[in-house]
């Protein structure tokens, strides 16, 4: 108890800041990584550590000692290589941060969202493949870069010709800015995921949405040429079996809420979100 008063007369309001940064930090970093496969090499790292520590406490190991010595410069210049997803996706974020300054910015309609939904409901009756893309706050302008600018104001029938078979820009991405579409045909990144048993079968379209999803906060709309189903990839999940009544809620949840937040939208959302997540095809 004499130890523990002498603590607390010591500490200071230099002490309480710099405690709150540090936690404030650690906080951060926790929900930058939450939802993304960062976390499961994040236990694995604190599973070992913890281990070294109560190996170093219970016995003298003066060679794992040295060895843990030698390695501790290895292992942090491998840290950026094994979360380099997650630090760009951590500095874009604090990119972001510029709308800090211009307050809450007004809430868009979400009228294109509707002609998104019933354009992919008439795509999976008639079984026309297709990728739409919608770029929220991570640029996408490599990508447009590879294919048909169009710059044109989005409407259902516009998706529904761009993506008929006949056509020579139904064979890519439409990616979709501020309710116009940008540009057809747009080569995406495929997948960098470990790809598992059932996701053998995967089909480009499904890898590409998943790719965008992963590089980018974009979500990515993919309907499938062989079951006519639909899907969405987000932060490098992907919601399938959707109906046109699940999608037009899910893409509300996922791509408004960016819109509202303002000088919030550099923060990660919450992971609640509607639908199973999976990457197995139906």
């Amino acid at each position: 108890m004499n130890e523990l008063w002498y603590l607390i007369r010591t500490i200071t309001w230099a002490s309480v800041i710099d405690i709150l940064l540090v936690t404030v930090v650690f906080f951060l970093i926790l929900v930058l990584i939450q939802g993304t496969r960062a976390v499961q090499v994040l236990r694995g790292v604190i599973l070992i550590v913890l281990l070294v520590l109560v190996l170093t406490s219970i016995a003298s190991l003066p060679a794992f000692t040295w060895l843990l010595q030698r390695s501790v410069p290895a292992l942090l210049l491998a840290i950026p290589i094994i979360f380099q997803p997650e630090l760009r996706r951590a500095f874009e974020r604090l990119g972001q941060a510029g709308s800090l300054f211009r307050g809450f910015r007004e809430e868009r309609e979400g009228l294109f969202i509707g002609s998104i939904v019933q354009a992919c409901q008439r795509l999976s009756e008639r079984r026309h493949g297709a990728l739409i893309v919608l770029e929220r706050e991570t640029g996408l302008q490599e990508y447009v870069d590879t294919g048909t600018l169009l710059d044109a104001r989005l409407t259902r029938q516009l998706v529904e010709t761009v993506f008929y078979p006949s056509t020579e820009l139904h064979d890519g991405a439409v990616i979709i800015r501020e309710g116009r579409v940008i540009a057809a045909a747009c080569v995406m990144p495929l997948s960098a995921g470990k790809i598992h048993g059932g996701d053998r079968h995967m089909g480009l379209r499904h890898r590409a949405g998943l790719g965008v999803s992963e590089v980018s906060d974009a979500i990515a709309i993919v309907v499938s040429e062989e079951t006519g189903q639909i899907a969405i990839a987000h932060n490098g999940r992907m919601i399938r079996r959707l109906d046109s009544t699940r999608l037009e809620t899910i893409l509300r949840a996922f791509y408004q809420p960016q819109l509202r937040r303002g000088w919030l939208g550099w923060l990660p959302r919450s992971k609640g979100r509607s639908g199973t997540p999976s990457r197995r095809e139906g």
